[in-house]
């Protein structure tokens, strides 16, 4: 019994280690700048929030590193957030901007969030297309005579077995 207490707790321990310390990196979006989206292309409309402000807080923000120049960050509708908005220049190269705001109203405190620019648009990858390849098939699947020998095939095999089960119902030998 202590044998495998022994063996568990260096694992156990690494893994407590490694959630506490994963923590911070997922739990603070309070101390960042939020931009959205994260990736455009030239010419995109870009909002960026922030509650680093507080509550009614207003902020200036610097979007000069894509060429877009200040922008204001006003009380937004969510509480505690200051959001504003700028245009991407149709003319930015691609690559990655850092977005600055800087609190107005007291606060002095800065934060930063990054923009990516690209010149061809970036697929959401939180909005898949086509078909899943998952051996299941479907109705409307990429491949209508696939599926239709797939329908053949599951309907012979029923035939087949409800032949059979008859056949041992009735006493047959098989």
């Amino acid at each position: 019994m202590r044998r495998t207490a022994r063996l568990l707790t260096g694992p156990a321990l690494a893994v407590v280690v490694a959630c506490l310390t994963a923590v911070p990196a997922y739990g603070d979006d309070t101390r960042s700048l939020r931009v959205l989206p994260s990736a455009v292309v030239p010419g995109t409309e870009v909002t960026v929030g922030t509650a680093v402000c507080g509550a009614n807080g207003s902020a200036v923000g610097d979007a000069s590193a894509v060429g877009a120049g200040t922008f204001l960050l006003a009380p937004g509708t969510q509480e505690q957030n200051a959001t504003g908005r700028f245009r991407v220049p149709s003319g930015a190269q691609p690559g990655t901007y850092e977005i600055v705001a800087k609190c107005s109203a007291g606060r002095h405190t800065a934060v930063t969030g990054d923009l990516t620019v690209s010149l061809t648009p970036i697929k959401d990858p939180a909005l898949p297309r086509g078909s899943m390849k998952t051996g299941v098939g479907g109705v409307l699947g990429p491949d209508p005579v696939k599926t239709a020998a797939g329908v053949t095939a599951l309907a012979v095999a029923a035939a087949g077995g409800t032949w059979l089960l008859h056949r041992r119902a009735r006493g047959d030998r098989i």
